[in-house]
């Protein structure tokens, strides 16, 4: 099965940002400073929120690699003995910078101590004594397993970022932490349509749709504006595959209903234009998968206008292969639209 393409949108992790700013009073004044970016000259970022779970916001990525040597140094067998949890937490904080650098380096080998790290911290957090610092643990565990996972395209990996996302919601619930349970579930969405799409499995693409759904339940667009953006899109692209495995015009549907809803919390809520051009292109591609599905050639022909649309309004606001795939699938709409017609 070859899906069409679809642009994910990626969370803040808070988890990350605490982390660093927890450690950051641990280096030198001269390499805090690197911690601040430069924010003199705004340029426009057409990449925010679509490179992976471990971007970087509110800092400079400068700093990882000083807060990964200043962490790695204080935990000895000595901390362990005499400070048992702060030193879990010190994994914790090391594993969630290790991961951050694994992404932008596209390492493997750096996600694989960052994983490594959140193992040594569940070794003394437990379920039963420090339930929430072991919930946030395996949260931060699934995390690095899923990025790990889309990386190498492995299913195993993905099926063990499940099972540490279902087992933080062991602890978080909608009643008692919905924010924390919320964000869980929309991870969770996440690594089950990733798993699906490897597995070429429906099962596991319908569960994911379920996650989010979980998700948007808890959401709102006055506290969560861009969760609940991502959220509505990421459920689009998961309603999307599903529909193109199956041939599924209503899937269709409701996949072109999902970003719909993301287009407009995106220019309710003000957020960055490029949010809501990527959530167009993949609506308005949604639209073309329907064409063709349905042999529709008036649709077709609105579908290329609509891309035509896209190009003309966001040109500063897409990706080079984003602006790329709007110009290919235009192209292949028109062409459908006058076939018909001859």
């Amino acid at each position: 099965m070859n899906y069409s393409t679809k642009y994910i949108l990626y969370p803040y992790n808070r988890t990350l940002e605490r982390a660093i700013a927890n450690s950051i009073d641990m280096l030198s004044e001269e390499s805090a400073e690197m911690a601040t970016p430069d924010n003199k000259v705004t340029v426009a970022d057409n990449f925010l929120h679509t490179r992976g779970n471990y971007e970087q916001h509110r800092y400079s990525s400068s700093i990882l690699e000083p807060l990964h040597e200043a962490l790695e140094a204080t935990l000895t067998d000595e901390y362990r003995n005499q400070e048992p949890l702060a030193w879990a937490e010190t994994q914790n904080r090391l594993g969630n910078i290790l991961a951050a650098m694994g992404q932008q380096q596209k390492d493997a080998e750096l996600y694989e101590k960052a994983i490594e790290c959140f193992n040594h911290a569940l070794e003394e957090f437990s379920q039963e004594k420090s339930p929430l610092d072991w919930a946030e643990t395996q949260n931060n565990l699934g995390t690095a397993l899923q990025a790990l996972g889309r990386q190498q395209e492995s299913a195993k990996l993905l099926s063990k970022s499940v099972d540490a996302y279902t087992n933080a919601t062991l602890v978080y619930s909608r009643k008692e932490t919905p924010e924390e349970w919320a964000f869980t579930m929309h991870q969770l969405g996440a690594t089950l349509h990733a798993n699906g799409k490897i597995l070429k499995g429906d099962r596991n693409l319908e569960k994911s749709v379920v996650a989010y759904r979980n998700a948007l339940a808890e959401l709102d667009a006055d506290n969560h504006a861009f969760e609940l953006v991502a959220t509505h899109n990421n459920c689009g692209a998961v309603r999307h595959d599903l529909a193109e495995s199956e041939d599924n015009s209503e899937l269709l549907q409701e996949a072109i209903r999902s970003y719909e809803t993301a287009t407009t919390v995106c220019l309710e809520q003000q957020l960055p234009v490029h949010l809501l051009a990527l959530c167009k292109v993949n609506k308005t591609t949604a639209q073309g998968v329907l064409a063709e599905l349905t042999k529709d050639a008036r649709l077709a022909d609105e579908v290329a206008d609509e891309f035509e649309v896209i190009l003309e309004v966001f040109p500063h606001a897409l990706q080079p292969l984003c602006a790329k795939h709007c110009e290919e699938h235009m192209s292949k709409m028109r062409k459908m639209a006058k076939a018909a017609l001859a």
